[in-house]
């Protein structure tokens, strides 16, 4: 089986996560292949102009898709919610922490104009309506490239993911940012690996190491962001949390003047009418 993969710290960690999950439950043989992605090779353009997170999913898809790659290992929040039918999430890993970190120090801490660094449209509409007073700059790069510019004295602080850090064993002073403010992105902490939809002997492995209470809770998530027009870009955060008696739904979204939220719990077994309702409560339009 050959894995494809992002050329990062961060995606071959994750890609090594997969490989030995896999390795435990089906003994298969794995090679993996590194594919640089759009999103990787320009580090200036915003990422909405490079057609949003997909910028670093597409290049693998395609290598899918010729069969240059058996499967393919992603942060899940960067997967499109809308994707060529011939290509399938076949398993999706057991989740790590999903919340956002601010770094070196609490944002309460933070002197008013503080510059503070990030890329994600989410989570700058949420820093503008909690503090105002910042200056938001925006941050591309890989983990390493922003902490490394945040070092440098170009941020005051800078977000970031709290996953990443933790899968690359980075230890520095960070703060946990609350999700009930900073609402995660769809999918955020969780990995997605991706096959053909007709490879039924990688979607049978697959399925072996899929993790049936993050698939739940990132369904939902992704479903209710696939309603609201599936943009990974746009400036909603949404995160569901499986508890004893449901999915707990955190939401988030900017529609350009107002920022809504929602809180809400849905069965386990819920029907497509709960992700619609909380899309529409997020729209407005309820």
């Amino acid at each position: 089986m050959i894995i494809g993969t992002r050329d990062s710290r961060l995606a071959l960690a994750q890609t090594d996560l997969f490989v030995k999950l896999a390795a435990k439950h089906t003994g298969a043989e794995m090679k993996i292949k590194k594919i640089k992605t759009a999103g990787d090779v320009d580090q200036k353009t915003d990422l909405k102009d490079l057609g949003g997170y997909g910028a670093f999913v597409r290049e693998l898809d395609n290598a899918l898709l010729v069969r240059e790659i058996d499967v393919s290992v992603n942060s899940m929040k960067d997967v499109p919610v809308f994707r060529d039918p011939e290509i399938t999430i076949g398993a999706v890993l057991p989740r790590a922490s999903c919340e956002d970190v601010i770094l070196p120090m609490r944002l309460d801490d933070l002197p008013r104009g503080a510059v503070v660094g990030s890329s994600s449209v989410r989570r700058s509409v949420i820093l503008n309506n909690i503090r105002p007073d910042l200056e938001i700059r925006g941050l591309r790069g890989n983990i390493d490239t922003r902490l490394r510019k945040l070092d440098e004295g170009g941020y005051d602080a800078i977000i970031l993911a709290k996953a990443g850090l933790e899968r690359l064993g980075i230890d520095r002073e960070m703060h946990s940012l609350s999700i009930d403010e900073f609402v995660p992105a769809p999918a955020q902490g969780a990995i997605a690996v991706a096959c053909r939809s007709s490879d039924i002997e990688a979607k049978d492995i697959l399925r072996k190491v899929d993790d049936a209470d993050t698939r739940a809770e990132t369904q939902a998530e992704r479903a209710i962001m696939k309603i609201m027009g599936g943009i990974c870009s746009s400036p909603v955060g949404i995160n569901a949390k499986r508890e004893k008696n449901g999915l707990r739904v955190r939401a988030v979204f900017f529609d350009g003047t107002v920022l809504r939220r929602c809180d809400t719990v849905i069965p386990l077994d819920h029907s497509a009418s709960d992700l619609e309702r909380i899309a529409a409560e997020l729209k407005g339009v309820l």
